[in-house]
């Protein structure tokens, strides 16, 4: 199924067709007077340069004018290999159809709200019929059912047609056009830029990278900058300012080396006090034969994960040839 981008935005198109899949553009005169543009054949001629293929409106009253019309366009400078005409279903629109696509133009017969419409315009052989989903549908009209009658019309009676599914509302209907068969469906930006989107594949990535991160990635990348840390003698206080600053729930106790013999967490001062112990005036020292879990900083991330496993541990200090550099908390690991 052919996939086009329905819009007249230039950033949007530039975004779109960065992803260098997409068979061409379908815009009309509403986008480009939505989005302010005044000169549209400058505009034509600047988005033929963009895209594989355009897709334009040829408006007339009758099949005269429409052809005098898409003939204008083509003398601005436009290939007709890669250029789509896009005229309105009428009698005289499968005229004008008919006489240009026998001089070798290819011609989009569009706002087809009936089989009996897409039956004239295969007959007068469109290049691509139109059906609008979403304007029939907010008419209560059955519209796959005509998408589908329409391919199955196009495939029975071997016409060179081809049903593009328009008036897309959302992601849904890029599966009905899947599901009914169309030959090309054109979206607005807004929807196709959400339809690689499922929240399983983002788990399932983040879960990919996660795994990835434990298994290449060391300690020393993961763990925090700032280091908190206070000597046996200090204060409760002063381990609770170092916390506080660093936002870390812990402070590793050192000695004067700058080696771990303890430390102190937020989950210790709150066994402390109540205990009715004063945490001002307490020092350190009892905290220093807590067994402090250590890993070096060249340890790999998924060594840190068994270690908090094992532990039950939250915190791990972070050493460097047996000194003290940082922690490493159990959520910077996700």
């Amino acid at each position: 199924m052919e996939l086009y981008l329905d819009s007249a935005d230039v950033n949007e198109i530039d975004q779109a067709f960065e992803l260098g899949y997409l068979t061409g553009l379908t815009t009309t005169p509403t986008f480009m007077h939505r989005h302010g543009i005044t000169d549209i054949d400058g505009a034509i001629i600047a988005l033929s340069k963009k895209v594989p293929i355009l897709q334009i409106e040829a408006l007339g009253t009758t099949s005269d004018e429409i052809i005098a019309e898409a003939k204008r366009q083509d003398a601005l400078g436009l290939d007709k290999k890669s250029t789509v005409y896009k005229i309105p279903m009428s009698l005289e629109g499968t005229k004008a159809c008919k006489a240009l696509t026998n001089e070798g133009f290819k011609v989009n017969l569009h706002l087809v709200y009936t089989l009996q419409q897409a039956y004239m315009a295969m007959a007068a052989g469109a290049t691509y019929i139109c059906p609008l989903v979403g304007r029939l549908q907010d008419q209560g009209t059955d519209a796959l059912a005509l998408v589908a009658d329409c391919v199955e019309a196009v495939e029975h009676y071997g016409y060179d047609s081809k049903i593009m599914f328009s008036s897309v509302r959302n992601a849904q209907h890029v599966r009905d056009a899947l599901e009914v068969g169309a030959h090309a469906v054109t979206v607005p930006w807004s929807i196709m830029k959400n339809l690689t989107n499922n929240h399983l594949t983002t788990m399932g990535t983040d879960q990919f990278v996660q795994h990835t991160n434990l298994l290449t990635h060391y300690v020393g990348q993961a763990m925090r900058k700032d280091n908190p840390t206070a000597l046996a003698s200090d204060t409760i206080t002063t381990a609770l300012v170092q916390m506080t600053t660093s936002g870390l729930g812990a402070c590793s106790i050192i000695d004067e080396n700058g080696r771990a013999i303890g430390i102190f967490t937020d989950g210790d001062l709150r066994r402390f006090v109540t205990k009715g112990g004063n945490a001002a005036a307490s020092n350190l020292s009892s905290f220093v034969s807590n067994n402090p879990k250590t890993i070096a900083s060249s340890s790999l991330l998924i060594d840190a994960e068994q270690m908090f496993k094992d532990c039950n541990v939250d915190t791990i200090i972070v050493e460097e040839s047996g000194v003290v550099v940082g922690m490493i908390d159990i959520q910077d690991l996700h």
